[in-house]
């Protein structure tokens, strides 16, 4: 039987599942109370209702609004930033660009505005 192609979930909201709000993480295992995601070399469970799991890895930056718990964000950034499709690298977001580059990755991405975080 062939292997199931891998699907892919993201944290919606403001709950904070120790995951990065708005990166997309491979979907491991799926049961009905939870999604085990990977996050870099290890498992982690996270309740499915704070998910949005899709079959394919979006291709666009995710529009994030500043959790409350905010951590290691600058304030400068304001209310929302932008989470890279590829590498989950945070970054500000200056006016409403239609397309930004990643300084880690150094892929260049459409931004997802019209996907409601």
């Amino acid at each position: 039987m062939p292997e199931a192609p891998p699907q892919w979930a993201r944290v919606r909201g403001d709950a904070n599942c120790r995951v990065r709000r708005g990166a997309w993480y491979e979907v491991v295992r799926l049961t009905p109370q939870e999604a085990v995601l990977s996050v870099g070399e290890r498992s982690l469970g996270v309740d499915r209702s704070f998910l949005q799991i899709v079959p394919v890895r979006p291709d666009r930056w995710s529009v994030v609004p500043r959790p409350q718990d905010a951590v290691n964000m600058p304030l400068s950034w304001g209310s929302t930033y932008a989470v890279c499709p590829n590498c989950c690298h945070r970054r500000s977001l200056q006016g409403q660009p239609t397309e930004l580059p990643c300084p880690r990755c150094n892929g260049v991405f459409e931004v997802a505005w019209d996907d409601p975080y």
